[in-house]
């Protein structure tokens, strides 16, 4: 029987690197490693790198994982120039850049940790959806608004993964399906996704206060300083409880209130697509929010049918960019500003 092609994937963070094994789509391994801070604390992304490295070959070698049997690495790209949405080779050309800003951003971590495993195996190390990926409609390219521009940096590999999962599940390629996707995380990301490329896209806002009060139990609350803990809502007679009813009021406010936000730049996504739109996808953390989704949904649902993606699910998503290379579903892009400009030229003519 044929061995399944197996990917390692690797998701950096502030204070941990989350490891992925899988075979096919199948997670043999999922495992988030923590760094001790005495090993990162003012170190540049560039600083931590071997730090990182090491720690991540332990985990493989102490979980049994045989590293001759990897097909690829993949990992998130980095701040690089401008590019089509896709699953792309690390390369020198690639490996220069990153380098050169791997001071800046934990995000350049992913595509030199994956060449520095994948190359003394002879594999080959990818990077998935970089988060400066441009479809940007040729309107907002036009020199009379440079105030427009692409809208800049983006979780390209959450929206996009996003949009496969919905378009698989209704039986479409998401090379087919027009959908609006509203990733609900930190930062509150809208998109129109229209023939494998988002076309549009929101500048982001805070997600701000918690989108789902605890309906009456527990309550996740947003601090000025921008924690969050937990509360909890006890016997309404009381006066711990009242205050805490009080509370809860304004979280319910500010609910809507961020479900309006997010609704009408739905609609507004809706528009660019010109109305024809199959989906509209909810992804994210805050996706679990009953009353959140819920005041999102009475807003929108005329517009296509809804679905929500409450999982985050990035590590399998990087796999499945490698996988989509690796079985001739997609072809390997390189990285070059010429093949920048022919993927903008090739959607927008």
């Amino acid at each position: 029987m044929r061995e399944p092609i197996r990917v390692l994937a690797l998701l950096p963070g502030p204070t941990w690197t989350k490891v992925g094994v899988f075979d096919g789509g199948k997670a043999v391994l999922v495992e988030t490693l923590h760094h001790p801070p005495e090993e990162i604390d003012g170190e540049t992304p560039r600083d931590q790198f071997l730090c990182r490295k090491q720690v991540v070959l332990d985990a493989l070698d102490r979980e049994g994982i045989n590293l001759t049997r990897l097909r690829a690495v993949a990992g998130p790209g980095g701040f690089t120039r401008p590019l089509p949405g896709g699953t792309y080779r690390v390369a020198e050309a690639m490996l220069e850049e990153i380098r050169s800003g791997a001071d800046g951003h934990l995000f350049h971590l992913g595509g030199l940790l994956a060449y520095e495993i994948a190359s003394p195996l002879h594999i080959p190390a990818f990077v998935v959806d970089p988060v400066t990926m441009d479809g940007m409609e040729a309107v907002l390219r036009l020199p009379e608004f440079p105030d427009t521009g692409r809208c800049g940096p983006f979780y390209s590999l959450h929206q996009r993964a996003a949009a496969r999962r919905v378009a698989a599940r209704i039986g479409k390629r998401y090379e087919e399906m027009n959908a609006v996707v509203a990733c609900l995380d930190g930062q509150i990301t809208v998109g129109a996704h229209r023939g494998g490329w988002v076309i549009d896209m929101n500048g982001g806002f805070d997600e701000g206060g918690a989108p789902e009060p605890g309906g009456g139990h527990a309550a996740r609350v947003r601090h000025p300083d921008g924690e969050r803990m937990d509360m909890t809502v006890g016997d309404p007679g009381s006066s711990k409880s009242r205050d805490a009813g009080v509370r809860r009021g304004a979280e319910e406010r500010g609910c809507r209130e961020k479900a309006y936000r997010v609704a009408k730049e739905i609609g507004g996504c809706a528009a660019v697509l010109g109305g024809k739109v199959d989906a509209v996808v909810l992804t994210g953390r805050s996706a679990c929010g009953k009353m959140f989704t819920e005041e999102i949904v009475r807003r929108v649902s005329w517009i296509a049918p809804v679905h929500i993606l409450p999982e985050d699910d990035l590590l399998r998503s990087l796999a499945e960019g490698a996988l989509r290379v690796l079985r001739g579903e997609e072809d390997v892009r390189e990285y070059s500003p010429a093949d920048y400009e022919k993927g903008v030229e090739g959607i927008h003519g």
